[in-house]
């Protein structure tokens, strides 16, 4: 008689998920906050020009999650940059990034509904928000 052949399931450890209903939006300071930003998190390490903390409305602001004074300025000090310079800022931005300094965002994320990473920069397309959102949604 032949044996049956078994398998045996392999387990690995699940990596906690992350509230189902938590959304990262991503944008300037200077937009009119509104109820659907939730956790309004600046993640400058300059307060804002011309802008008063009740206007603002941000409940948290992570200066040490910013890139570095050194980096900022080697970034703006690109006329108009492309992707490749892009490229290169988050190469150099997610290597000097304490990610310990994000977790009063991942807190709120995990408590469910909206975080908004908040900056200053007339660069909306490519700036260090749109890199910190992509490092927290990954975990």
């Amino acid at each position: 008689m032949a044996k049956k052949a078994t398998t045996k399931k392999k387990t690995t450890a699940k990596k906690p998920a992350r509230n189902a209903t938590a959304t990262i939006h991503v944008k300037r300071v200077y937009d009119e906050p509104t109820k659907s930003d939730g956790v309004r998190v600046l993640v400058d390490r300059l307060w804002p020009r011309g802008l008063t903390k009740d206007k603002a409305a941000v409940a948290l602001w992570l200066k040490d999650a910013a890139p570095s004074n050194e980096l900022r300025k080697w970034y703006h000090a690109i006329d108009e940059p492309a992707e490749p310079d892009f490229a290169e800022f988050t190469k150099r931005y997610r290597k000097e990034l304490d990610r310990s300094s994000l977790d009063p965002v991942r807190e709120a994320l995990a408590a469910g509904g909206a975080v908004t990473l908040l900056f200053a920069s007339k660069q909306t397309e490519r700036n260090h928000a749109q890199i910190l959102r992509d490092v927290l949604a990954r975990g």
